[in-house]
């Protein structure tokens, strides 16, 4: 016999309905003293895919949780909240709990001593958050005690005084999306015309009007890199299969010491006389081996004929 679940009804006699949260969803809220790197980790996030929003009202979290759960394009998000939410940080404990019945939720607090601090806030010259007038010293004893009930919430804590920028950036890859981060770097692969000018966005740049130029093939001339006969022609050479064997081989050594240093894109442009044979075909060729060793890569033709 097959049995049926009815609907939660409301004091009022309204269904209600029961929402669940959806797989791969994740909601990280980042928060912790001032000074102790908030900003740059939620920069870290925002470049392992994540959707950011620094110093979201405590108020408004319940909404911006109940969108990433409803979104069809937002499946990660991180937000940072701080000590400037002041009286209203009372009512975090509650909101949490609420905002976890709609989405896997983390919350990450970051600390560091007072004495680094100190140094800072001294080296940035930017007012403490918790005022102007007081000393900074004094402000981080005051916004130390007023955050310390926080802490308790947190899943996680990281004392952030022994780490500078890339080393906060390596701990949290780590820590959150590893596997991810390893090759988390969005490569673009442009083809174009020496003519038309070098793509200004351009970080490698390689000239492949060294390789037999097909324009003078009248039956390739109206064709582009992409058409299979103008790649069967260009490949022919044997410079321009050991072109791409080089090209490829440096990429895949440059690519992860790029990811190392924080770099999340890279735009890798092919350039010919036109942009319309060996560029794209160049282009074409090195996105196709790139994805195949595991890289996010889009391909632009920017002066190919359409």
């Amino acid at each position: 016999m097959a049995s049926s679940k009815r609907p939660r009804t409301s004091g009022n006699g309204k269904s209600s309905r029961v929402r669940y949260p959806r797989p791969g969803t994740e909601l990280v809220v980042i928060t912790g003293m001032s000074g102790s790197g908030k900003g740059s980790v939620l920069k870290v996030f925002e470049d392992l895919g994540y959707y950011c929003v620094d110093n979201l009202p405590v108020d408004l979290i319940p909404s911006f949780a109940e969108l990433v759960q409803q979104s069809s394009e937002i499946h990660k998000a991180a937000l940072v909240l701080d000590v400037r939410e002041g009286a209203r940080l009372e009512k975090l404990p509650a909101i949490l709990k609420k905002v976890k019945q709609l989405v896997p939720t983390r919350v990450l607090f970051l600390e560091a001593s007072d004495e680094v601090l100190q140094r800072r806030f001294s080296e940035t010259r930017r007012p403490h958050p918790m005022g102007n007038r007081a000393p900074v010293k004094a402000s981080i004893t005051a916004e130390r005690k007023r955050i310390l009930p926080i802490s308790s919430l947190a899943d996680e804590q990281i004392d952030t005084s022994k780490f500078n920028v890339h080393e906060l950036r390596a701990h949290i890859e780590k820590r959150f999306h590893r596997e991810e981060a390893e090759r988390h770097i969005l490569v673009s692969t442009v083809s174009f015309g020496f003519r038309n000018g070098v793509p200004e966005d351009a970080d490698l740049v390689f000239d492949v009007r060294f390789l037999p130029n097909p324009h003078f093939v009248p039956e390739f001339r109206p064709l582009t890199g992409k058409d299979a006969k103008v790649a069967k022609y260009i490949r022919s050479f044997p410079q321009s299969q050991e072109f791409i064997d080089r090209t490829l081989d440096m990429l895949k050594f440059l690519l992860p010491h790029y990811i190392h240093e924080g770099k999340s894109y890279l735009t890798i442009a092919f350039g010919c006389t036109g942009g319309q044979h060996r560029s794209v075909m160049m282009a074409e060729e090195l996105s196709k081996l790139l994805r195949k060793a595991g890289y996010d890569v889009k391909t632009i033709h920017r002066d190919c004929p359409r």
